[in-house]
């Protein structure tokens, strides 16, 4: 009875002290992220009109824009992020399993390209694809034309190509890590048995890349949802996603309670996605 009497007071120690270290960066968290996150809650209830009420989030939800707005976000985001799977597993297995001079060079590319900021890769496609770019310039110069035939940019498909572009390599990277961790002799296994590149790849491969496939896959998704610096740099017309809504709203319309209702449902839907994949990712042990 006396030794747990004492090892009770031994074991609140450690807790004790692992709760003290963890209120400084739980309150700084909750001072530059959680506290105006409150704000943006509390103004999209209070409309222009005083006092409290959800009459902005019925006004915002019964509008046109709001609605395709929605969809753009949507249908812009999961375009994107399956591009982004398919093009970053093939370039990936290129890299991993493809000898090839400079493919370590190639990898630690990825790393650097991975802090480029957006904008920066969208006036890059801008230069080359653009109304005045190279390719417009060569296609003059070889035809004699007014024009070139890269007027894409400004569509939803140049959107498109930008976001494919930027977060490709956001999934390459999990995928480089769990390839430098496969079992090379279930490889060596199989191919001398005889089987083939693409079975290997459907069989091996493709199975023990999966969890990262996921996570490369679920962050672009986010990203893709609040994406704004692709879309306004590309100049699209008649691509507003829900960011471009709330910088239309806010700076645009000085509708402010409007624009942080749009925040509040772009802020809803990542969270929720990402509760998603936490827990399906549970369940499938990943």
């Amino acid at each position: 009875m006396a030794s747990a009497t004492l090892s009770t007071p031994a074991k609140a120690r450690p807790r004790a002290a692992a709760w003290a270290w963890a209120l400084p960066p739980v309150g700084l968290l909750a001072l530059v992220f959680l506290y105006p996150l409150a704000l943006v809650v509390q103004q999209s209830v209070r409309p222009d009109t005083g006092g409290t009420s959800v009459q902005p989030y019925a006004d915002v939800f019964a509008s046109e824009a709001f609605r395709e707005a929605l969809w753009t976000t949507v249908w812009l985001a999961a375009a994107s992020t399956a591009g982004c799977l398919v093009l970053g597993f093939v370039l990936a297995l290129i890299i991993a399993f493809v000898p090839f001079p400079g493919a370590r060079a190639v990898s630690r590319f990825i790393d650097v390209f991975l802090s480029f900021p957006s904008f920066l890769i969208t006036l890059a496609l801008l230069f080359i694809y653009g109304s005045t770019g190279m390719a417009g310039g060569l296609w003059t110069d070889a035809t004699g034309a007014g024009e070139g035939p890269f007027q894409f940019l400004t569509t939803p498909w140049g959107v498109l190509l930008a976001e494919i572009t930027y977060f490709t390599p956001f999934v390459m990277r999990p995928l480089l890590a769990a390839f430098s961790q496969l079992d090379t002799a279930q490889l060596e296994a199989a191919s001398s048995l005889g089987a083939r590149a693409p079975r290997i790849i459907r069989r091996i491969i493709l199975p023990e890349s999966l969890p990262a496939l996921a996570a490369g896959g679920s962050l672009v998704l986010v990203l893709c949802l609040n994406e704004f610096g692709i879309v306004l740099f590309t100049g699209a017309k008649g691509v507003t996603t829900l960011p471009m809504l709330v910088y239309g709203k806010a700076i645009l319309e000085s509708d402010y309670p409007g624009a942080c209702v749009v925040a509040v449902v772009n802020v809803l839907i990542s969270v929720g996605l990402y509760g998603l994949y936490r827990v399906v990712s549970r369940r499938a042990g990943a």
